[in-house]
């Protein structure tokens, strides 16, 4: 069987093709743009022609988008927005608009502006399976898969009295209490939590697929990722660490049981900061408390355990981040490529939520050549 395996992130969106029928190092695989990134290229282009902006779409990731709108704004150039598209830039609309300067606007109203000539229209979503389709036709294949699966960071839908960080963490901690196996964070289409807009955003963008459709967070999915490598796989009492361009995710395993997390952002840390909450998650002094009042999401402690530091394994675009770390570092590379991790840790995901296909992906996943590794 054939999972398209698509991980959108801030940097790039990594896309993997597993077939049952390959070894996983020979499956397809790209590493393009993320959607955010082409969409902060589209708005720019809007902005140096002088155009006024018209943000249609469903919810999605920010970052570069932000940024490029917030410089349209300071430009003094006319930004407007449906709800869904304006909620990529915060759930409060009205914030949106005072922020922002957008004006939120209708269906009707946006179909209206955007026959303008003097209007860019910049459409908004994190997935695109038509435009994956066309790369790999370009290459001679006809994308046929028999599930799809998609994996973006979700920080939920909070309450207006809700830090975004709070509810995510406590997302976190919700679902891991209830079962610590990382599929957990994966969902078939239909049963993604309301709470998780973005997540439920994708499902919408993904209406022109006619196969099973699979949803899941990208940080534990990188995390289950890492732990296809062998390496990894083989300690009990791994720490292991997703350093991602935006968010900063390890967790802490003992006996091959889940203890504990923390959750971060990437770029309010330094490379001596992030040591110093790992030792802390390894010996289990962190607190939920202190990683909030740095501003990062939080840490759930299941187990305050010691667990000596022995097997630290990175993965993630910014694992260089710990290249110098004192710390016994292993940099995880499942089947050879650490950043299709999270595109296999959905594959791995998919198993759990695909019982008629679960044997034949398995068995594609460790393979005859890899059993003595495992």
């Amino acid at each position: 069987m054939q999972i398209l395996a698509v991980d959108v992130g801030t940097g790039t969106q990594d896309i993997l093709l597993f077939d049952s029928a390959r070894s996983p190092e020979n499956c397809l695989k790209l590493v393009m743009p993320s959607p955010t990134m082409l969409v902060a290229s589209a708005i720019r282009q809007a902005t140096a022609a002088a155009h006024t902006l018209l943000l249609t779409g469903v919810t999605m990731g920010g970052g570069p988008s932000s940024w490029a709108t917030e410089d349209h704004h300071r430009a003094g150039l006319p930004i407007f927005a449906t709800a869904d598209a304006a909620r990529s830039f915060n759930d409060d609309l009205d914030a949106v608009q005072r922020d922002l300067g957008a004006l939120i606007i209708g269906d009707d109203e946006a179909a209206r502006l955007s026959i303008r000539p003097d209007v860019s229209v910049v459409e908004l979503r994190d997935f695109s399976f038509a435009a994956i389709a066309q790369a790999f036709l370009a290459f001679g294949l006809d994308l046929r898969p028999d599930a799809v699966m998609v994996a973006v960071f979700d920080h939920g839908n909070a309450p207006p009295d809700v830090s975004d960080r709070q509810f995510r963490l406590d997302y976190l901690a919700d679902r891991l209490r209830a079962q610590s196996n990382l599929s957990t964070f994966a969902f078939p289409a239909r049963q993604t939590p309301a709470i998780m807009t973005r997540l439920q955003a994708v499902v919408e963008s993904a209406a022109d697929v006619d196969v099973p459709l699979l949803v899941m967070d990208t940080a534990p999915a990188a995390v289950l990722g890492a732990l296809c490598d062998p390496a990894v796989a083989a300690q009990p009492d791994a720490m292991i660490v997703n350093v991602g361009n935006f968010h900063c995710l390890a967790f802490q395993y003992h006996g091959g049981r889940f203890m504990r997390l923390f959750e971060h952002h990437t770029g309010l840390l330094t490379a001596e900061e992030l040591e110093m909450w790992l030792r802390q998650l390894a010996s289990g002094e962190i607190t939920h408390a202190e990683v909030f009042a740095e501003h990062g999401h939080g840490a759930l402690v299941l187990d305050r355990t010691t667990v000596a530091p022995q097997f630290v394994a990175i993965t993630g675009p910014r694992r260089a981040m710990l290249a110098r770390s004192t710390l016994p570092t292993y940099f995880a590379v499942p089947y050879g490529d650490q950043m299709l991790a999270g595109c296999w840790g959905m594959i791995r995901a998919a198993a759990d939520h695909l019982p008629d296909q679960r044997d034949e992906i398995l068995a594609a996943l460790v393979g005859e050549d890899a059993k003595a590794l495992w």
